[in-house]
């Protein structure tokens, strides 16, 4: 079973979300807010797998929530969907530690397969959304932790994979080990990276 968060301040659109979470077979909602201040105060307790994060919202915007929630309960997954796709929204949702991002246009089942793959380790992106990104990964960037030095063998080994898009359900079948394994060395990379999510560690190595 797969547990679901939703902030978005549009009530039609928040009462559609929950239908459709709660519709499907393996998925459920179990924190609907209205807002950033909401979900601040309710996600924590809740604990879902995955957070529906809306950008524009009342006082605090999506983004900051984002950010505010990875410091709180850093293994939710953050998703974005939203209507904006200008780079700057794209870029600061992913630095703040959305591991995907998707426009409202996609359909409920784009949308389903999307909270799977983000519980699963993966990044999704709209098509769109993608291409900027992509096209950020072109621009030279001499940003390189340091701390780098300090990953053990077995983690330089999952980077690896991971900066090539790999799920982690992928590199654990790729290195023989349980996907609980791989989800620890993820943990203790993002730790010692000073980053929060699987997408900031790919904007950091882009090249």
């Amino acid at each position: 079973m797969i547990t679901v968060g939703i902030v978005e301040d549009n009530r039609s659109l928040r009462e559609s979300l929950t239908q459709m979470v709660n519709g499907a077979q393996g998925f459920r909602c179990v924190c609907v807010c209205g807002s950033a201040e909401d979900g601040l105060r309710e996600i924590p307790r809740a604990r879902p797998d995955v957070v529906l994060m809306d950008i524009h919202l009342p006082v605090r915007s999506g983004i900051e929530c984002t950010r505010r929630l990875k410091d709180l309960c850093p293994s939710v997954q953050v998703l974005i969907l939203t209507v904006y796709e200008d780079n700057e929204n794209i870029l600061n949702a992913l630095k703040a530690g959305a591991s995907g991002y998707l426009l409202k246009r996609v359909t409920q089942d784009e949308i389903l397969t999307a909270i799977k793959d983000v519980k699963d380790g993966g990044s999704p992106m709209s098509s769109h959304v993608a291409r900027k990104v992509i096209a950020t990964f072109r621009e030279p960037s001499n940003e390189f932790p340091a701390d780098e030095q300090m990953l053990s063998e077995r983690e330089n080994e999952v980077l690896g994979f991971l900066t090539k898009g790999y799920t982690a359900k992928e590199i654990a079948d790729k290195m023989h080990v349980g996907v609980s394994t791989i989800r620890t060395h993820l943990q203790h990379i993002y730790t010692k990276l000073h980053v929060r999510s699987r997408t900031e560690v790919l904007l950091r190595f882009r090249s």
